[in-house]
C-alpha cells in the first residue's frame, strides 16, 4: 500500500510540484477561465496550498481557497487546483488531496467545497463525480460548477 501524506507548498518542493506531467489532453484542462478572471482578486491570505508525496516523492499539488466572504459563493471554499503526476494518476493521490482538503473546510466550518472544471473527454469531471462531486450550476464561460457536501 503507497504511502501518502500531506506537505504544506515551499521553497523546498515547489520545483517537483510545477514538473508534475500530465497525459495526453489533459493540459487544456489545468485552469478553467473563471479561476483565471479570478485569480486577480484572491487574497494570498485564503489560499491553502499542499503538495501531495506518494512514498516520499511529490506526487500531486492542491490548490484551495476558504474566504467565508467571496461574493462568488464558488470561490468560498473551492478546490482551486488539483494535479496529480501522470504516472500517480489512478493510485488514490486526487482523492487524498481532495479529502484533505474537505477536511481542512469542515474543521473551518464550512458545509461544502466546490470545484470549477471545463467538461470534455479526457477532463477531469469523471474523477470529480467518482469522489461525490455532483454539477451544480456553469459559470458564464460554459465550465461546470461541482460541490461536494461535507
Amino acid at each position: 500500500m503507497p504511502e501518502l501524506r500531506l506537505e504544506d507548498l515551499s521553497a523546498r518542493n515547489i520545483v517537483a510540484a510545477n514538473s508534475l506531467s500530465l497525459k495526453p489532453g489533459q493540459e487544456q484542462f489545468i485552469a478553467p477561465v473563471s479561476y483565471s478572471v479570478a485569480a486577480s482578486v484572491i487574497n494570498p491570505n485564503t489560499a491553502w496550498q499542499r503538495v501531495v508525496l506518494l512514498d516520499g516523492e511529490v506526487a500531486g499539488f492542491i490548490h484551495g481557497n476558504f474566504d467565508p466572504d467571496s461574493p462568488q459563493e464558488e470561490f468560498r471554499a473551492c478546490i482551486w487546483r488539483i494535479n496529480v503526476d501522470a504516472e500517480a494518476q489512478g493510485m488514490g493521490v486526487g482523492k487524498f488531496a481532495a479529502d484533505a482538503l474537505a477536511e481542512e473546510a469542515r474543521h473551518r466550518g464550512f458545509e461544502r467545497i466546490t470545484v470549477i472544471w471545463e467538461p470534455g473527454e479526457d477532463g477531469p469531471e469523471a474523477f470529480f463525480h467518482r469522489i461525490g462531486f455532483v454539477d451544480i450550476g456553469e459559470t458564464q464561460f460554459g465550465e461546470v460548477i461541482g460541490a461536494l457536501t461535507l
